[in-house]
C-alpha cells in the first residue's frame, strides 16, 4: 500500500516523481544504505514525462511578468532619441522539440528547441533636437521570436527534502524580428528600433523567463512533496519521508532516500534493528521499469504497530457474514458447534468480535508477507428480552503468508499458508474445554473462511484510502509487488494523466 506513494515522484516535471525543499541537509553518522524507502525513476520515465513540457514552458512565458523596457540613444541629426516597449504580453507560443539527458553526478539537462513566440505591446517613441520640438508617438508593435532555452536542474538536499534549483538557465536567439502596426512607419526607424532594444530586449527575457522556471521548478518540487507527504499520512498515522541522504543523479536514473522512520515518532523506539536489518544496496534495483519503490520491513512494522495503538485492527462480523462463516461446511462437527456456541439463537442476534491483542509482527520472505499476531475472537449473543451473554471467547496465535498484487486499480491480498495455535479457548456451554471436535471445526473455520474474510475487509479499506490519495488517477502499468527476504520491492510502468498536470497548472499558477 506504501508503494503508490510516491507518485501518490521536462523542467520541473522531471520532478515529479521526487519530493521537495528549501536549507542545506546535514546527515548523521547514519550511512546512505541504511534507509525506509527508496525511490529510483528511470531514464524512461524522465523522457515520457518530458513529453509534458510544452505546457510548463507555456506555463512559464504566460506567468512571466515583464516590465516595461525604455531607453534612449543620441543620433545624428536626430538628436536623443527615446523609446519605451510597455504592456508586453506573449501569445502564439510552439515548441519544435524537447529533449532530456541526464548527466551524472551532476545535473538534469533539458533542451528546448526551436520555441517561436511573439511577444506584442505598445511602443513610445519620441526625439528631440535643433531641428525638432519634442514629439512622441506610440504604435503597437510585434516581435517574433526563435529562442532555444538551455536548462540545468540540479537536484539539492534543503530541510531534509528534495529541492530543485533551476537558476542555470540559457536562452539563445536564432530570430528577433520587430513588426511595427501595419509597417507603415518608415523602415529606417523599425531598423532603428531593433538595433536598439534588440539587446536590451533579449537580457530582459533571459532573466524574467529563467526566473519563472526557477521558481515553477520549486513550486512543482513543493507540489510534488505535499503530495507524497499526504499519501503516506492517514490522520495520526504516517511516515518521515525526510531524506536520509543526498538525491542522486546517474545516467540512465534518478534515486531518493528516506528515512526509516514512523510517525508518530514514539514508534521509533528501537533503531537498532532498523540499522541491522534495513541495509539498501543499488543492486536490489534495475533500470528496466520506469519506477521502483523499496520497502524495508521496518516501515511495514511500524505502520502495523501504529494501526494497532491506534485502534484501528478491530473487526465486527455479524447476520449474513457470520451464517457464512458457521455453515461454510455441513458436518456434524459443524453442527455440533453451531449448537454449542449459538444455543438455538439467530445469526442475526449474534456479533463476533476479532481485534489484536498485541503488536502484529510482519517479516518480508521471498514466499510473501509473513504477518503473526495474537488475535481474540469473542462471540456475543443477544437475544430478544433477555441479558446478553459471551457464548465463546478465545485467543489464538495467527500466522499467515500474504502476497499482494494490484490489479484493475485494485489492491489484491491472497492467503497463501497460514498455522493457528489456540493459546485460550472458554466455551460457555462447554466449560471444560472436552470437546475437541468444536475446537477442531473452529480451527478448520478460522483457516478457511475466517482469515479470507478479515481479508476481504482490508482489500477495499487500503484500496479506498490510497484511491483517496489520487492513485487511481494514474495509469499503472503492469505492476509487480515483489517480497524478498526484510524488504519489498513495488516496480512499474506509468502513463501520465495529462489532466493533473492541467489541474496543477490551474490551481497553482
Amino acid at each position: 500500500m506504501l508503494w503508490a506513494g510516491g507518485m501518490r515522484l521536462g523542467t520541473a516535471r522531471i520532478l515529479l516523481m521526487l519530493v521537495h525543499a528549501a536549507a542545506a541537509c546535514e546527515f548523521g553518522p547514519m550511512p546512505y544504505s541504511v534507509t525506509g524507502i527508496v525511490f529510483r525513476m528511470t531514464k524512461p520515465a524522465a523522457l515520457l514525462l518530458n513529453q509534458e513540457t510544452a505546457r510548463l514552458i507555456q506555463a512559464a512565458f504566460k506567468n512571466a511578468k515583464f516590465p516595461n523596457i525604455t531607453g534612449e540613444r543620441s543620433m545624428r541629426f536626430l538628436g536623443t532619441v527615446a523609446y519605451t516597449l510597455a504592456n508586453i504580453q506573449v501569445s502564439d507560443l510552439s515548441i519544435e522539440q524537447s529533449e532530456v539527458e541526464l548527466k551524472e553526478n551532476d545535473a538534469i539537462d533539458i533542451a528546448i528547441k526551436n520555441v517561436t513566440a511573439f511577444f506584442r505591446g505598445t511602443l513610445t517613441y519620441g526625439y528631440a533636437g535643433a531641428w525638432f520640438l519634442q514629439l512622441f508617438h506610440s504604435v503597437d508593435f510585434e516581435i517574433q521570436s526563435s529562442i532555444d532555452l538551455q536548462i540545468n536542474i540540479k537536484l539539492l538536499c534543503q530541510e531534509e527534502q528534495v529541492a530543485a534549483d533551476a537558476s542555470d538557465c540559457y536562452l539563445s536567439f536564432h530570430k528577433l524580428m520587430l513588426h511595427l502596426q501595419g509597417d507603415k512607419e518608415p523602415g529606417w526607424l523599425k531598423q532603428l528600433f531593433t538595433d536598439f532594444i534588440s539587446f536590451t530586449l533579449k537580457f530582459v527575457l533571459k532573466r524574467e523567463l529563467c526566473k519563472e522556471i526557477n521558481l515553477l521548478a520549486q513550486v512543482m518540487a513543493n507540489f510534488v512533496h505535499n503530495v507524497a507527504e499526504n499519501f503516506v499520512q492517514d490522520e495520526a498515522i504516517g511516515l518521515d519521508i525526510s531524506l536520509a541522504s543526498d538525491p542522486l543523479i546517474k545516467a540512465n536514473y534518478l534515486e531518493s532516500h528516506h528515512k526509516p522512520f514512523p510517525l508518530p515518532t514514539l514508534l521509533a523506539d528501537n533503531y537498532s534493528d532498523v540499522l541491522s536489518n534495513s541495509v539498501f544496496s543499488p543492486s536490489l534495483l534495475s533500470e528496466s521499469r520506469m519506477l521502483y519503490f523499496w520497502i524495508s520491513e521496518h516501515i511495514l512494522n511500524s505502520l502495523a504497530s501504529a494501526a494497532f495503538l491506534d485502534g484501528r485492527l478491530v473487526l465486527a462480523i455479524r447476520g449474513e457474514k457470520l451464517q457464512a462463516l458457521f455453515e461454510f461446511e455441513d458436518t456434524e462437527a459443524q453442527q455440533k458447534a453451531v449448537h454449542l456456541i449459538f444455543q438455538g439463537n439467530s445469526y442475526n442476534d449474534s456479533v463476533a468480535k476479532v481485534w489484536s491483542l498485541a503488536l502484529p509482527e510482519i517479516s518480508l520472505q521471498p514466499e510473501g508477507t509473513v504477518v503473526k499476531s495474537l488475535v481474540a475472537v469473542e462471540i456475543s449473543i443477544f437475544p430478544p428480552g433477555e441479558e446478553p451473554l459471551t457464548a465463546l471467547y478465545m485467543e489464538e496465535e495467527i500466522t499467515v503468508t500474504i502476497q499482494a498484487a494490484y490489479v484493475e486499480k485494485k489492491l489484491i491480498l491472497r492467503p497463501v499458508d497460514s498455522q493457528i495455535e489456540f493459546k485460550v479457548f472458554n466455551c460457555t456451554a462447554d466449560p471444560s474445554g472436552n470437546d475437541q471436535s468444536v475446537r477442531n471445526f473452529l480451527q478448520k473455520m478460522i483457516s478457511a473462511v475466517g482469515i479470507p474474510e478479515v481479508i476481504s475487509k482490508i482489500e477495499p479499506a487500503l484500496t479506498s484510502l490510497m484511491n483517496s490519495k489520487g492513485l487511481h488517477l494514474f495509469e499503472i502499468k503492469n505492476p509487480e509487488i515483489i517480497t524478498r527476504k526484510r524488504y519489498l520491492i513495488v516496480q512499474l510502468d506509468f502513463s501520465f494523466p495529462n489532466h493533473l498536470l492541467l489541474d496543477f497548472l490551474e490551481k497553482t499558477l
